[in-house]
């Protein structure tokens, strides 16, 4: 493998398929493992159905990758490969006809417990109810306060730590009740504010952002008047754990699912929860159906009815 394909292919998902940061790294990390696996081999060979079966045994038995990573590598490896193969030196597709099953156990989201979440934002400050009127310095909105609006939302809306970080002041539209998102393949979606009380603080925060800044300029800001990266985010979501004494630390990502595992627990239709959350597959959504039935189960032996009768 070419060092140098490797690196044009990199641009190709970066600039062609729109891939995140994230996504980016992890196809480098894959790539670089199986370049590392290939340089242990005795001799020069290629790249066959044998080698491949080696890589998958080597992932599994020496390095013990769990069947997630192991999957991740060989997605990566068959779209490299499949980009490769239609370059103009037309090197061919080793995977063509390797038949390579890996199956990766399901695992249910785990979404934040109500009480926890109340705990939470009982905690994170409000900006109307803690500066009713702000004056025109953006700098009087702590991080404590900007740490319980971003919370907020990605509960209300389902958002990616990545998309709520990366939104700019001009995402933000009518009344601060519509949010534009650009979500995985720069996918656009619509994600909506309706809760009073949130709107009142975003519109408060928004309001007083436009006021020194231009619309392109990002919404979230850190205490140096730039960007609130994830990182940082969950920096602030692991301190705020643990003063409140919640273990394990909760991250930003169990907000998205339990945004989902609320509406569906409320009745919402599972098509609209899609829409929400942008899945492309109904079947990626489902899986919060039976976060649901774990809900249900719950509830049904705390009651236990049959008890009532049944002496």
């Amino acid at each position: 493998m070419s060092k140098i394909k490797n690196s044009q292919f990199i641009s190709f998902c970066q600039n062609q398929l729109g891939l995140s940061i994230h996504s980016l790294r992890a196809y480098q990390q894959d790539l670089q493992a199986f370049e590392k696996f290939i340089a242990l081999q005795s001799e020069n060979t290629s790249v066959t159905h044998e080698l491949l079966i080696s890589f998958h045994l080597h992932l599994r038995n020496t390095e013990e990758h769990s069947p997630a990573t192991i999957r991740r590598r060989f997605v990566t490896l068959r779209s490299y490969f499949k980009w490769l193969e239609q370059q103009k030196d037309g090197y061919p597709d080793p995977f063509t006809g390797l038949k390579l099953d890996i199956k990766v156990p399901q695992r249910l989201p785990r979404p934040i417990d109500r009480p926890t979440l109340s705990v939470l934002f009982k905690s994170a400050k409000r900006i109307v109810e803690v500066t009713p009127e702000l004056p025109q310095n953006s700098k009087l909105i702590s991080p404590s306060q900007t740490t319980g609006l971003v919370a907020r939302i990605l509960v209300v809306t389902g958002m990616r730590i990545g998309e709520i970080t990366n939104l700019k002041l001009g995402d933000i539209s009518g009344a601060c009740t519509r949010i534009r998102v650009i979500g995985k393949g720069d996918k656009e979606r619509t994600v909506y504010v309706t809760n009073e009380r949130l709107l009142m603080d975003l519109r408060s925060y928004w309001e007083q952002r436009t006021l020194q800044y231009e619309t392109a300029d990002y919404l979230f800001l850190n205490r140096r008047g730039t960007r609130l990266t994830e990182a940082a985010f969950r920096k602030r979501l692991r301190s705020l754990c643990k003063t409140l004494l919640i273990s394990p630390y909760v991250t930003p990502h169990q907000f998205r699912h339990s945004a989902a595992t609320l509406l569906i627990e409320e009745g919402v239709d599972i098509r609209i929860v899609q829409r929400l959350l942008g899945h492309a597959s109904i079947s990626t959504t489902e899986i919060y159906t039976k976060v649901s039935d774990n809900s249900l189960v719950s509830a049904i032996e705390r009651a236990d009815t049959l008890a009532q009768v049944d002496f």
